[in-house]
């Protein structure tokens, strides 16, 4: 996925949580009115092949969405030994209107999981900025037996939330990973979990705050 995609204000909720907070202005009941602009430098890992993921931005501002249609982690029976892990780096750069700055208020995670007993699952999430150092990431443990939908939640309080730097233009990142561990299920038998959809049905929802820069 290269070029770059009008994101109506979804990202600011993203880059919420990577460098210190700054400035003393009041979150905005309503995000600003411009749109911002994405531009998707790259998508890496095994979970997000060229062509797979997709990214979108809500009509008002306040999320963002990305799709994804070959994420899938898996263990037992003949898959293959290097399956049981998947991984996603979107590496992002957000225009945003002047004056305003952002950050990720909370990220919502779904997709389908299959474990036999015995077996368990993680999704985790990490969010940065380029050349600041990763958070700790975020994780969402699974045991079997299970064979539904998933859905997971990262959120963060607002007085937590980690603001964009005023002024300044930098890539965000966004790693996220699928572990199975086939653990004592019977080894015969398949356990996996997916972050995609064949319908576009299944997606992760990145919701975003926004507030005004202070003046200089």
């Amino acid at each position: 996925m290269t070029g770059g995609l009008l994101m109506s204000g979804a990202v600011a909720a993203l880059l919420a949580t990577a460098l210190p907070g700054q400035g003393t202005s009041p979150v905005l009941d309503d995000p600003p009115p411009d749109r911002i602009v994405i531009d998707v430098a790259t998508v890496n890992g095994s979970g997000c092949p060229a062509g797979t993921a997709a990214v979108a931005v809500s009509p008002d501002n306040t999320a963002f969405t990305v799709t994804y249609s070959d994420y899938l982690a898996q263990a037992g029976g003949s898959s293959d030994p290097t399956a049981f892990r998947k991984n996603c780096q979107l590496n992002l750069i957000v225009h945003v209107p002047q004056g305003f700055t952002y950050a990720i208020a909370s990220a919502d995670y779904r997709g389908f999981l299959s474990l036999q007993p015995g077996a368990s699952a993680t999704q985790r999430a990490s969010y940065y900025f380029q050349g600041s150092s990763n958070t700790v990431p975020k994780s969402h443990p699974f045991s079997g037996s299970y064979n539904d939908d998933w859905q997971a939640t990262d959120s963060t309080d607002w007085a937590q939330l980690v603001w964009a730097p005023c002024g300044v233009l930098r890539n965000f990142n966004i790693n996220t990973e699928l572990r199975v561990n086939a653990g004592t299920a019977n080894p015969d038998k398949v356990s996996f979990m997916t972050m995609d959809s064949t319908d576009g049905a299944l997606s992760t929802v990145y919701h975003m705050a926004w507030k005004e820069c202070p003046e200089s």
